[in-house]
């Protein structure tokens, strides 16, 4: 009897919902249903400080507008539960222990100030910076360390010398030395394991067969690999996926494309077409075909077909695409209804009614006053942005400081909106009616609209960086060598003062 072939998504609940966690979940589904097998959703939520409930419930609910469903997970439960890494401590704590207890790993009491000169040491050796080196302590000294509680870690034992060989399912054999593997923090201070330990030991327990992730990961593939040989288990098949690109080649980030789910839902972006979209980057059907449908995927999937050039998420490519699924796939009717469910409806216009019922003297008056909230990019002009006080160069450093301002933001509300940018603006030395002009015209086209903080809030939080960074490419941009400098200047606006 073959085994069952069993993949899973494994995302972290520490943001807005990413296409790249779609792009990899796309692949894994349509491996395992080609091969009748099982698609697993895990939450890997060891990150307690950035992790949120919010954000998992978050990327539940656009994985599954998507359609991609899973046959296990937090939600709908399975034999291999809990399916939240928060919810597994004692079994990692357990594996932990037998590593130490077998002479594989080691508890680690080294500060931070500690592990800073070992960095340093081996850096000017010519060796990798990473930690590894003199690191453990005699037993007697652990042991009574260990009983005055000293804060610890525990760290992976890892060969000084030889090459460790992955083999990939798309690139064959890698060779890594292990002189370039650090000794991993196998579990933190605060008793909590790291991504490294908690996904072997779930991916082993949970009987996954094959782990299809981006090509980031495979720097860590020899201390997974290292640690199922510690513990005598059969690794799962590894096949790391090319990363998704902007157009320049550049790896995609929201500081150059709109990477959140959310963004285009909210844009009028089908999710059959994004789907759609993204089972073309690195693969293509047999015949070529443009447009398809997840079950055609499904049908005619072959992992072997990935290409591994960087694909390119281009959004006007994007938006080609879907035009194709409105004018093709969608009868009049249900070009309607969707239309219907994307817009507004009657609970989202009840947070906009609060600001237009005072401001307008006709029905007729609603659309123009609010459209702005409903469209995508706003049709501005570099003229709207000059009619304000601030000189060219200050309006681009007004937007870039505001756009990494609120990329950094995890509470996304008037108030903490508010709070943010007066800061920036003091800092900057900039009246705030005069920085908020650009901001204005950003976000609701005009700088005649109500409170641009209101604005943000009910256009979340991807429409609005995505108008900013809009806005920026408009005016012409900032230069690399521009961005560093920015960079430097805003690192310094929240340093102590002497």
């Amino acid at each position: 009897m073959t085994q069952t072939v069993r993949t899973r998504i494994a995302p972290s609940p520490t943001g807005d919902p990413h296409v790249g966690t779609a792009y990899i979940a796309l692949f894994n589904l349509c491996f395992a249903k080609q091969h009748q097998g099982q698609f697993i959703l895990r939450i890997e939520d060891t990150d307690q400080v950035r992790s949120t409930r919010e954000s998992e419930e978050d990327i539940l609910a656009s994985l599954r507008w998507l359609g991609l469903d899973w046959d296990e997970g937090p939600d709908i439960g399975g034999p291999h539960g809990p399916y939240r890494q928060s919810e597994r401590s004692e079994i990692y704590q357990e594996y932990a222990q037998q590593l130490v207890r077998e002479g594989k790993a080691f508890y680690c009491f080294r500060t931070p100030e500690e592990l800073e000169v070992i960095r340093q040491a081996r850096q000017a050796q010519g060796l990798n910076p990473g930690i590894k080196g003199d690191l453990e302590l005699p037993e007697a000294e652990v042991a009574a360390r260990l009983e005055r509680g000293d804060p610890h870690v525990i760290r992976l034992k890892v060969p000084d010398e030889g090459v460790c060989v992955i083999q990939d399912r798309l690139r064959g054999a890698i060779e890594i030395e292990w002189s370039q593997v650090d000794c991993q923090v196998l579990m933190k201070s605060d008793g909590l394991p790291t991504y490294h330990l908690a996904n072997v030991v779930d991916d082993h327990l949970m009987q996954i067969t094959h782990v299809i992730r981006g090509e980031e990961w495979i720097s860590s593939a020899p201390k997974h690999q290292l640690l199922y040989e510690y513990f005598g288990w059969e690794m799962p098949e590894l096949c790391h996926m090319p990363l998704l690109r902007n157009p320049d080649k550049s790896k995609l980030s929201k500081r150059k494309n709109p990477t959140g789910i959310h963004f285009y839902k909210r844009f009028g972006i089908l999710p059959e077409a994004l789907l759609n979209y993204l089972g073309r980057m690195g693969w293509s059907m047999p015949d070529e075909q443009e447009k398809f449908t997840l079950p055609e995927m499904i049908g005619h999937f072959d992992i072997n077909r990935v290409s591994l050039g960087g694909p390119v998420f281009d959004v006007e490519k994007l938006k080609w695409l879907n035009g194709q699924w409105l004018k093709e796939s969608l009868s009049e009717e249900e070009f309607l209804r969707r239309f219907l469910e994307w817009g507004p409806g009657e609970q989202g216009w009840k947070p906009v009614i609060t600001h237009l019922q005072s401001r307008v003297e006709a029905f007729s008056d609603v659309i123009p006053m609010a459209g702005f909230l409903f469209s995508g990019y706003l049709p501005v002009t570099a003229e709207q942005f000059a009619e304000g006080r601030l000189d060219e160069e200050t309006r681009k450093k007004v937007l870039q400081f505001t756009l990494w301002e609120l990329e950094a933001q995890r509470e996304w509300s008037k108030d903490q909106l508010f709070a943010s940018v007066k800061a920036l603006a003091q800092w900057m030395e900039i009246k705030m009616g005069d920085f908020m002009h650009p901001l204005f015209v950003s976000i609701a086209g005009t700088p005649n609209s109500w409170s641009v903080f209101d604005s943000m809030v009910l256009l979340g939080p991807d429409m609005s960086r995505a108008r900013l960074r809009s806005a920026l490419e408009l005016l012409g941009g900032v230069s690399k060598k521009g961005l560093k400098r920015l960079e430097k200047e805003l690192a310094q606006k929240d340093q102590p003062s002497e």
